[in-house]
């Protein structure tokens, strides 16, 4: 297929500075979980972007000296030579397939610890963390500002040594130069201080030191938010920030803005729609000439050209979208809307920056596995042998195995006991503000209904018999798993006594999705620290419920913190008007009194309920696997060679955990290589230097 015209727009060039890109497709910096401890993995990671037609791929925050140290959040850095051979693996990827490669130079200040360092960081002033931890930088003395920026000279410089065409300052997410803008963080009384000329200065000071540097033949971009990180009549306030703008908008060749605040930026889709930064940062091209970027989790071709066509922006930011599909690009060159993988707004791909591991998508099972396992987005090996698949279940873990398994050319049947295909996304979508978690479901069904190797069975229930009368070479169980009606969980690790008795009035997840509902005073008891308690309690309350959400953590949604989403979960349950309650264990429940108990000190205490939704814990729906297992060890398998489990049948985890074991079964089928991709570790030693 051909492109529709009306998206030509995105493919013309754009000239930033004295560098073009070949068209409106940005990758922004974004984290990865990699840095520069895994180089190999993260340039071939970068690398496939490239080749799926982004115009212009960044890394993501580079610092500039070992005092702005991060880890344990992994970061790139820019210290020295084997900084440049490490980033070299990367941008001659990028320059291979026509890409431009951007470096985010990187300053931390107050924020970064330097706990792996050990080097003291200097901010504006002497200010705390705001992450929370028993350090401070020191305020900056006029040597530690020509320290600066000499840095940055001396990091630019490596930058160009290692053929990167684009240069950032990154400005904004409470870090130094961010701290230098605002009112409300700076309160020097010298040159940098006070007036709105003073408070530019470092900045301006920073993008002519890039650009004398290095401007000549690389772009100098820099990364800003343009609000003020307060609302007020729910809209944005800009005022300070418009005037700070004023003062540098002709300076660098592009402007990268975002929203101030990781809830908008960065917000997941149950709290952010496409497009939701545009509020925050659309007066920016009225006040530069000077090209502007920016995110939105763009994932439509049409607002994209709508964004820039109402001159919103000249290039489509995208961090998310990306890493979803790093082929978005020449999937709309090529006219092949459907084959996109929308970003579900999950925010997965954010814990591995947190967590410190390397970064991994719900959508994509394929992203950071590029160079460890040899994964691609859009390419398997063909088949090795003849042999048919039966897999039973078509949640996460079936429909990722069935596409995979299908497009390497298996024979494969899917077996599905409901009469729609999806399993739990399917169900949870249906949710409040989970609808887009439906596209991991609607991308792997109209992938696999292509081929004709590929045969569906719904409302297909299959015992054991049944399977192995499918005489299938092989068969995996992806059934799923079922939320626990007992109380078990990570806090009571064994059934809390005396639940059956009042059956009638416990019910969990699984209720709630198939319309069960409880009523009158309601009490939401998490266990489990994600979205499912929050989302539950809330749409319960909405309608018209008296609910109190009580957990054994000492906040809503703690992995939240992970995904950026926990203070909007939590903020969103008290507008609701649900009552909060943390740190308090359920220890019995007689239909009527629940009995409390404190986790710190054991002290108990009394509520009365109606009713209680238990969101503890779920148990895997494994039953039909070991009753195979048992027949195959019997010797009365037949044809079939092996039985395998994936996904929540196996182990109960996120969604993305479920795709990436579908993907893992599908290409390990009939691998004879010996190789154990798994313990392909990387190293920050690039050639034995």
């Amino acid at each position: 297929m051909s492109r529709d015209p009306r998206f030509d727009i995105l493919f013309e060039p754009l000239k930033i500075g004295p560098v073009t890109a070949k068209n409106r497709f940005y990758q922004v910096p974004h984290c990865t979980g990699m840095g520069w401890q895994r180089p190999n993995m993260l340039a071939e990671m970068r690398g496939m972007k490239a080749e799926g037609g982004w115009g212009v791929v960044n890394t993501e925050y580079c610092s500039i000296h070992p005092s702005s140290d991060d880890l344990l959040s992994p970061y790139a850095s820019m210290w020295d030579q084997s900084d440049v051979r490490a980033h070299r693996l990367m941008t001659e990827k990028m320059h291979e397939h026509g890409a431009l490669a951007g470096v985010e130079l990187w300053y931390g200040g107050a924020p970064t610890l330097n706990l792996f360092t050990r080097e003291t960081t200097f901010d504006v002033n002497s200010k705390p963390s705001w992450k929370g931890f028993p350090y401070q930088s020191r305020k900056m003395d006029k040597q530690d500002l020509r320290n600066l920026l000499q840095w940055y000279k001396d990091a630019a410089l490596r930058a160009k040594d290692a053929g990167f065409d684009i240069v950032y300052a990154y400005a904004n997410h409470d870090d130094l130069l961010h701290n230098f803008q605002r009112v409300g963080t700076n309160d020097r009384t010298d040159k940098y201080g006070g007036s709105v000329k003073n408070r530019s200065r470092l900045l301006s000071e920073v993008i002519n030191v890039l650009k004398d540097t290095v401007g000549e033949t690389m772009a100098v971009a820099v990364r800003f938010s343009p609000d003020d990180e307060r609302m007020k009549n729910n809209k944005p306030v800009t005022e300070e920030t418009r005037e700070f703008f004023m003062q540098v908008a002709e300076l660098p060749d592009m402007w990268d803005v975002t929203a101030a605040s990781w809830d908008i930026e960065l917000g997941t889709s149950r709290f952010v729609n496409e497009g939701g930064n545009e509020p925050y940062m659309s007066y920016v091209k009225e006040m530069t000439t000077k090209p502007v970027v920016a995110v939105g989790r763009f994932t439509s071709p049409d607002t994209m050209v709508n964004q820039i066509k109402r001159g919103v922006v000249d290039m489509i930011g995208a961090a998310r979208p990306s890493i979803a599909d790093p082929f978005l690009p020449k999937k709309v060159e090529e006219g092949r809307y459907e084959d996109i993988r929308e970003c579900i707004g999950c925010n997965m791909c954010y814990t591995g920056d947190q967590l410190g591991v390397p970064i991994r998508c719900t959508q994509n099972p394929t992203m950071g596995e590029e160079w460890r396992r040899g994964w691609h987005p859009e390419k398997v090996r063909e088949k090795e042998s003849e042999s048919s698949i039966l897999v039973i279940g078509s949640g996460p873990a079936g429909l990722e195995a069935t596409h995979t398994l299908g497009k390497r050319g298996y024979d494969v049947m899917l077996s599905e006991a409901r009469t729609e295909l999806g399993g739990r996304v399917a169900q949870e979508s249906r949710l409040p503000t989970l609808s887009e978690w439906v596209r991991v479901k609607d991308y792997r069904e109209a992938q696999f209904l292509k081929l004709p190797n590929v045969d569906v069975y719904l409302d297909s229930y299959l015992n054991a018999e049944d399977a192995l009368s499918a005489e299938a070479d092989h068969i995996v169980i992806a059934t799923g798993a079922k939320w626990r009606a007992d109380g078990f969980g990570r806090t009571n690790t064994l059934p809390i006594e005396g639940l059956k008795a009042v059956s009638k009035q416990i019910f969990t997840p699984d209720d709630i999705m198939v319309g069960r509902l409880p009523k009158g005073r309601v009490v939401v008891f998490d266990d489990d620290y994600y979205y499912m308690g929050p989302v539950i309690a809330e749409m319960l309350q909405k309608a018209g419920c008296d609910v109190t959400f009580i957990s054994t953590t000492d906040m809503a949604c703690s992995f939240g913190q992970y995904t950026t989403e926990q203070p909007s979960a939590q903020r969103s349950l008290l507008e609701a008007g649900v009552k909060l309650i943390f740190s308090q264990n359920l220890e019995s429940y007689d239909g009527e009194n629940i009995e409390l108990s404190c986790v710190y000190t054991e002290r108990e205490s009394m509520l009365k309920a109606d009713a209680i939704v238990l969101v503890t814990a779920r148990l895997p729906n494994d039953e039909l696997y070991y009753q195979l297992q048992s027949l195959m060890e019997a010797g009365r398998a037949g044809k079939t060679k092996s039985i395998q489990r994936i996904g929540d049948c196996n182990a109960p985890a996120p969604i993305a955990s479920a795709v990436y074991a579908g993907r893992k079964y599908a290409l390990d089928l009939d691998d004879n290589s010996g190789i154990n991709y798994s313990l392909r570790r990387d190293s920050n030693f690039i050639d034995g230097k």
